[in-house]
């Protein structure tokens, strides 16, 4: 059975379906899988907007423009589903529930990505909701696959990550406990030592949601799927499209638009990268592995990393390099300096290009702002990069090694003749330099909201940029060495 003849008229549960995953997910199922009966979106009611309306805005997006273009009636396939993952029951009403009940199909993908979340937070909707949407599933009798979306850093301690299970941090149960009956504050006092020194609250609990998952795998068909660090699409529905900017997509904006000079991170570590259309085409596979043949009770979960840098590796340092040389030839309308900066392992050298190039810089446009009757900002801005970072820093200086065998094996299971629509595994040698620039037009039309191209103003000031940059290098070197020269000739004369 082919995959889309797999996904005829099976009932999809997605949660998280307004996050970047999420959103492709449902572009891709809809597009490819056209035949499909329906799908549920779990949708969080806010003030004032009702979520037939927050669903409709979702649809409305540029990444659904080519399904508009190609298969707009299987838009109306969409329906929304209100209810919160950080409540009890994820505040399903009974209504709705009675529509879930012919679900065949569950993507669990919403989670706080947040690394610098409050612990109680983090527990409630990375953990807590795992159970609470997995008692919900357990009354759906005609649930042919539940997939779980983790993450590859889930188990940060292991430098050598297999696709399995591995011993808790602590017990999940006693957890939620906690996050149900101690306030924020209290927590956050404890958290480092409850969470055994874990680098953040979001590795923490998304480890603990795993073994939720794990303790109720031979009640559901559920799996793992761990993403590594999910970036802007290879090459569908658009190449470059991204909703977000984490990972290095922010990075490169941040440098283009001239604010970001300095990073403490290790140049040479090979960061694991996967595009966003990858890990949909993965997750789709996953499911329909489960369609085809149900997991075997009393066996291990089934554990897939997908990850991809044994399989197309590129460094830290030649992110940058690629998105330094490409900035410049596409440049960004709101540039405020000449894209550039560089990474560094010594903390001390970080220090001094952060107070000289990000806090000095910061102050001269904020000053020249309120000069101008302006709000100032980049100060502000600097401080939030600042804690962004800080917050990333042990993913800046470690290399992970993610062993990746069932997620090779999934797409093996793709049949010779959809291969160009559902695997993955023959973009294996990733161009990245024809990918980040691309990564660079997505980030100027769907995060900048500007054209893809750039405007004749934007390369001059690309160039007015360059001639000042150098003789503000000129002024501080001549600075410094004119300190240097003193100093010198007085300790001589001494």
């Amino acid at each position: 059975m082919s995959i889309a003849e797999a996904f005829k008229d099976q009932v999809i549960f997605v949660t998280g379906g307004t996050g970047f995953v999420g959103k492709a997910l449902i572009e891709k199922l809809l597009r490819s899988c056209p035949d499909l009966g329906k799908i549920y979106v779990l949708l969080r009611p806010k003030k004032g907007v009702a979520i037939e309306n927050r669903l409709e805005d979702l649809l409305k997006t540029s990444l659904y423009d080519r399904l508009r273009r190609e298969q707009p009636q299987t838009l109306a396939k969409v329906e929304a589903i209100g209810g919160d993952c950080t409540e009890l029951g994820l505040g399903i009403s009974q209504a709705d529930l009675e529509r879930l009940r012919d679900v065949t199909i569950v993507y669990h993908s919403a989670a706080s990505v947040r690394f610098d979340d409050p612990l109680r937070e983090a527990i409630l909707i990375n953990t807590r909701g795992t159970h609470e949407l997995i008692k919900v599933a357990l009354q759906w009798k005609k649930l042919k696959a539940f997939i779980h979306v983790s993450t590859t850093y889930s188990n940060p301690t292991e430098l050598e990550v297999e696709e399995r299970i591995y011993p808790p941090y602590a017990d999940w149960r006693t957890t939620i406990q906690l996050a149900e009956n101690f306030d924020a504050e209290t927590l956050n006092i404890y958290n480092l030592k409850y969470s055994n020194f874990q680098p953040n609250t979001y590795t923490f609990t998304k480890s603990l949601a795993e073994h939720v998952a794990n303790d109720y795998k031979d009640q559901l068909p559920i799996s793992i799927f761990r993403p590594s660090i999910v970036i802007s699409t290879l090459e569908e529905p658009v190449p470059g499209w991204a909703d977000n900017f984490n990972g290095p997509t922010g990075m490169l904006v941040a440098c283009g638009v001239g604010i970001l000079r300095s990073q403490n991170c290790d140049p040479y570590i090979v960061a694991d990268f996967v595009p966003a259309d990858v890990v949909v085409r993965g997750l789709i596979i996953a499911a329909y592995k489960y369609l085809q043949a149900p997991p075997v009770k009393e066996q291990p979960i089934d554990v897939i990393n997908c990850a991809t840098a044994n399989i197309s590796p590129i460094t830290m340092g030649q992110v940058i390099e690629i998105g330094k040389r490409y900035i410049r030839q596409n440049p960004f309308e709101k540039t405020l300096w000449l894209p550039g900066g560089s990474i560094t392992l010594c903390p001390v050298l970080h220090f001094v290009r952060f107070i000289t190039m990000h806090i000095m810089m910061a102050i001269v446009v904020d000053s020249l702002l309120r000069l101008s009757n302006e709000k100032p900002f980049l100060l502000k801005l600097q401080r939030r990069i600042f804690a962004a970072f800080q917050a990333l820093q042990v993913f800046a200086v470690t290399e992970w090694h993610f062993q990746n065998e069932n997620f090779r094996a999934l797409h093996e299971m793709v049949p010779p003749n959809e291969v160009a629509v559902f695997g993955f595994l023959q973009h294996s040698n990733i161009n990245y330099v024809e990918f980040f620039q691309n990564g660079i037009r997505g980030a100027k039309e769907f995060l900048l909201n500007e054209s893809p191209d750039s405007s004749s103003g934007a390369k001059l000031r690309i160039k007015i940029f360059y001639v000042l940059d150098w003789l503000c290098r000129i002024v501080v070197y001549g600075f410094l060495l004119r300190l240097i020269y003193r100093f010198v000739m007085r300790t001589f004369i001494a």
